[in-house]
């Protein structure tokens, strides 16, 4: 019998790891994983996105996932998701989010194995894509992503503390769900 492929999300807010330990899950599995499209699309528009560009970005990160998960052999991991979009369009550009994504975030949604929710006791990290270095922004952030997984009842894993142990928990937190899924 051959399992399905299980989804990973690294799911959070700005500036707390995700792309790395997306990479180092991925890497430490050898299993694919999908980055997040929107870093590519802000450089190739300069970082000027407007609402209108908010459906192609969503596009480019389901193409990202579906090429991750069509790669995998047992998992796949995610830099973010199409969740994250919906997050951040309802931030930065308040009822533009086009409800085909609303809709099509919510379905992937329910399809993924496992979240590992990024804490924000990490320092920042500037860069040009972000937008809210201060602790009021940063704690605002932490609640919106926190609330998405708790709301939906997603299961999710928090990963916080060092960066060593982010990894120690994220990977401990994969082989469980692994193990698990041999089990079922």
């Amino acid at each position: 019998m051959i399992l399905p492929v299980k989804r990973v999300v690294v799911f959070g807010t700005e500036s707390t790891g995700k792309t790395t330990l997306t990479e180092l899950l991925a890497s430490r599995f050898g299993e694919p994983w999908a980055p997040e499209f929107v870093r590519e699309f802000w450089e190739l528009k300069a970082g000027k996105i407007t609402p209108q560009d908010l459906g192609t970005i969503a596009l480019g990160q389901m193409a990202n996932e579906d090429h991750a998960l069509a790669r995998a052999k047992q998992v796949a991991f995610f830099d973010t998701d199409l969740l994250t979009c919906t997050l951040w369009d309802d931030v930065l550009f308040p009822g533009e989010c086009p409800m085909w994504v609303r809709e099509e975030a919510e379905r992937r949604a329910r399809d993924v194995s496992l979240w590992l929710l990024c804490d924000t006791d990490v320092p920042f990290a500037p860069d040009p894509q972000r937008s809210f270095p201060d602790a009021a922004g940063r704690a605002k952030g932490r609640q919106l992503w926190r609330d998405a997984v708790e709301k939906r009842q997603l299961p999710f894993v928090e990963i916080r503390g060092t960066w060593a142990e982010r990894e120690k928990s994220a990977i401990v937190a994969v082989e469980r769900m692994l193990r698990a899924g041999l089990i079922a």
